[in-house]
């Protein structure tokens, strides 16, 4: 198109087919024969003179595809049609003779002003009578160069959506050889750059069969996997960097068959130890690690199975530390956790390896021993408290610690986990009943004390919501004069079931369950009431009010000592609070300020049940104590018993060095008293006096004087 049509149309007159033939002295009837089977083909053609490079001709799939008519492209320069650079060069090797058939990739312009992809097919005939002409098949590539975008285009899709997998893609055909992968894969495997850029097949198979910890089962594996091409399957795979891969391995198929494998590989490491670690909560002490209440639960079912099937027994033991709770207090719970830790191991150290030492909360230990009887039991149990009983130092600082052990003997004592805790928790407590840092077996009858100190517990609570708690009051006398110097107030229970309840059934189970405090804040409250009572009627007689030791602990008892005496209008001087040992040796700064305090108040103190604890007399020496209280047990024996004659001898000498008023409680006797005369022993009270008297009774009993 780089003539005019009519110059073209020229050209085609003196060039035609038949003068061309002529040119050559070749027959035209040949060339003509030629242009006919050029018209009757489907692909598009162009006959192209040798010497002019001129069109000669061009059918009708040549003018469709140029997009012109045929006497258009007729007399065009072979070279206007295919402007691309790289033609000039083509047709100049073509008319040199360098070859005769070239088949080549170009472009063509159109009659539309457009330029077409096409594939190019030229050779050199050879025509009757030594004419030559050049056969030009064009093919229009532009649907193929759609397609090969298209497929370009999904194979990039394909390759991004495989590098941003977070799985690791490796796929194969149906030998087995690596057709595609991702970096996701090459990270996992930490296959080496040069592997992947080679395509070293062999290389890379050995490769991943030395990545994991088990080769030989990997490659038996492997090889199932090989044999089933169309089956599906999922494995773990351990590898020696430590991680742990699942491996889903799908058949690659095509029209049905199988053409190779996806292999994917998913990185479960951190999903392995995640679920150890929920494990290691849901089954274990987070503090000491041992195995917890759920661990010793299966522990234990399975000893049970293993004692249906062969009848052997085995123990459970339960371990509470004893008085652990003074850690806790004095130094911190993050102290008590560390010696909690230490103890866990010296127990453990005691075991075999087949039991099991498991922590139940707090200072609590329960011990399984498999195929146990009661002589292996017991040598457990001893051994582990003498374990525990070495000395500990932890920070400089050098303490001891003991600890009551409970045992429960499968299947005498129970057939199921709780009742066999249940059994050794009881026999425990029964232990610490008894004074701690033993062993003790389960008995049957442990059950019944055990039920009777829960009714106790609860008609206690009952009686006094029920106002069933009463108080009497027992003279103390002056042994001289025989003058009343006070009335100790004494609680009393009657119980419309129970009849009279003593005080030693039910006091000390107030003090442990902690209800002591609030019967301790009544007969406080009582007593000061009955005493300003006494006031107003013009009897100034003082009463004494024993303390427990967990009220006088309570941070407000002196607010309530203070706040009784106002209530009521009581002079303190008429209030009398009796102390025991144990509050003045526990926590001596707190305790000695408390007492000042209240002998500030102008109430008097006394140590009840002395001689049974321990009080250093240094101690005794800072203490605003007016008077020390012989304890029954020691007047028991009197006059007779040589030990308890000295030492009420010795407590009231240094109570005279002291001076502090001794009075003598329990004395029944005329002997009794006749030697606490002879001791100078200031005071007494007792059943040879009077016995404790309901409040109307001690009324008329002061008022005719005794």
């Amino acid at each position: 198109m780089t003539a005019p049509r009519e110059a073209r149309r020229a050209a085609t007159e003196g060039t035609g087919i038949a003068q061309a033939a002529l040119r050559v002295d070749g027959p035209a009837a040949h060339a003509g024969a030629l242009a006919v089977l050029a018209d009757g083909l489907m692909e598009a053609v162009c006959l192209v003179d040798p010497a002019s490079l001129l069109v000669l001709h061009a059918n009708r799939a040549a003018a469709q595809l140029l997009r012109m008519p045929g006497e258009d492209i007729v007399g065009q320069a072979v070279q206007a049609l295919c402007p691309a650079p790289e033609d000039a060069f083509f047709w100049a090797d073509v008319d040199a003779g360098l070859s005769q058939a070239i088949r080549s990739d170009t472009l063509v312009r159109c009659g539309d002003g457009t330029v077409l992809h096409v594939e190019r097919r030229v050779s050199l005939l050879h025509l009757a009578g030594g004419a030559r002409v050049f056969l030009v098949c064009l093919q229009d590539r532009t649907p193929q160069q759609r397609l090969e975008h298209a497929l370009d285009m999904v194979l990039a899709e394909m390759q991004a959506t495989l590098e941003s997998t977070a799985d690791g893609i490796l796929v194969s055909d149906v030998q087995g050889l690596t057709t595609a992968c991702n970096r996701r894969f090459a990270e996992l495997w930490n296959v080496p750059e040069a592997l992947l850029v080679r395509r070293d097949e062999e290389a890379l198979r050995q490769h991943m069969a030395d990545a994991v910890r088990d080769r030989e089962a990997y490659l038996l594996r492997l090889q199932e996997i090989t044999a089933a091409p169309l089956a599906e399957a999922t494995d773990l795979l351990e590898l020696r960097s430590g991680r742990l891969l699942q491996r889903t391995t799908l058949p690659k198929q095509s029209q049905g068959h199988s053409v190779g494998r996806v292999y994917s590989f998913r990185d479960i490491t951190q999903e392995r130890e995640s679920q150890q670690r929920i494990e290691q909560l849901a089954y274990t002490d987070l503090l000491t690690g041992l195995p917890n209440r759920l661990m010793l639960a299966q522990r234990i079912d399975y000893a049970l199975r293993l004692a249906g099937r062969d009848g052997t027994g085995f123990a459970v033991l339960f371990v509470d530390l004893d008085r652990f709770k003074n850690i806790n207090d004095s130094l911190g719970h993050q102290f008590g956790d560390r010696v909690l830790v230490e103890v866990a191991q010296r127990i453990q150290s005691c075991l075999r390896q087949v039991d099991t030492l498991c922590r139940l909360g707090g200072d609590e230990f329960v011990m399984l021993l498999h195929k146990a009887d009661v002589a292996a039991a017991e040598m457990v149990a001893r051994r582990v408290i003498a374990t525990v009983a070495h000395p500990f130092e932890m920070d400089a600082l050098q303490f001891s610690i003991g600890c009551s052990i409970g045992v429960a003997m499968h299947p005498a004592d129970g057939a199921s986990m709780d009742d066999l805790i249940k059994c050794a928790d009881t026999a425990m407590y029964s232990v610490k009943d008894r004074g701690r840092g033993d062993v003790g077996f389960y008995q049957p009858q442990m059950n019944m004390q055990l039920l009777a100190r829960m009714k106790t517990e609860h008609a206690m609570h009952q009686a006094m919501e029920a106002g069933l708690f009463e108080l009497h009051y027992q003279p103390q006398v002056d042994l001289l004069t025989g003058r009343v110097q006070a009335m100790e107030a004494l609680l009393r229970w009657t119980d419309a079931e129970r009849g009279i309840v003593a005080p030693e059934s039910f006091v000390p189970l107030a003090e442990e369950s902690g209800y002591i405090v609030t019967i301790g804040s009544w007969v406080l409250a009582e007593a000061v009431r009955q005493a300003a009572d006494w006031q107003r009627a013009g009897l100034a007689v003082p009463v004494s009010v024993n303390v427990s030791p967990l009220q006088f602990q309570q941070i407000d008892f002196v607010a309530r000592v203070a706040a009784a005496l106002h209530a009521h209008g009581l002079a303190p001087q008429l209030l009398e609070l009796e102390l025991t040992e144990t509050i003045l040796v526990r926590d001596a700064a707190e305790a000695l300020q408390r007492l000042h305090a209240l002998d500030a108040l102008g109430v008097r103190l006394a140590i009840d049940d002395f001689g049974t604890g321990y009080s250093s007399l240094a101690y005794l020496k800072q203490l605003p104590i007016r008077k020390l209280k012989i304890d029954r047990s020691f007047v028991r024996g009197l006059p007779d018993d040589e030990s308890d004659r000295a030492i009420v001898s010795a407590i009231v000498q240094m109570a005279r060095a002291l001076q502090l008023t001794t009075i003598a409680e329990g004395v029944e006797t005329q002997a009794q008293l006749a030697l606490l005369q002879a001791l100078q022993c200031d005071q007494y009270q007792g059943y040879l006096c009077a016995p404790a008297m309901p409040a109307p009774q001690a009324l008329l009993w002061l008022q005719r004087g005794g």
